[in-house]
């Protein structure tokens, strides 16, 4: 059985000698040269106005909580798509309520304006 993992442990091997190794050899060859300009943080294109701590509206986390809701919902579409002969009339209805259920919860949110940026 421990020669199953052998691959693994080559592969963690490789690994935690190779990104030492590219990371001293980042080191040694990137110019050291930091300067006002360089270590000023990049908005966009645009210069900096404000602290970078500053807060987050509520409506940001709204936003990526229902986008990873929303997301890790549509991912159970992909083995319904590869099994669909097999579930039959059965798994397509059964898909048919799952997709009722999040439509109904994207309108609900949509009427709250939880989706508004402004």
């Amino acid at each position: 059985m421990p020669q199953n993992y052998v691959p693994i442990f080559i592969f963690v091997a490789v690994v935690g000698v190779l990104i030492p190794i590219t990371l001293l050899a980042a080191k040694l060859i990137r110019p050291e040269n930091p300067n006002r300009t360089k270590l000023m943080p990049y908005e966009c294109g645009i210069d900096p106005i404000d602290s970078a701590r500053g807060r987050y509206t509520v409506r940001y986390y709204i936003i990526a909580i229902l986008f990873v809701v929303f997301d890790v919902e549509t991912i159970f579409l992909f083995p319904w798509a590869v099994k669909f002969k097999a579930l039959g009339i059965f798994g397509l209805f059964e898909m048919l309520i799952f997709l009722g259920i999040l439509i109904v919860g994207y309108i609900w949110i949509w009427g709250k304006g939880a989706l508004e940026w402004v």
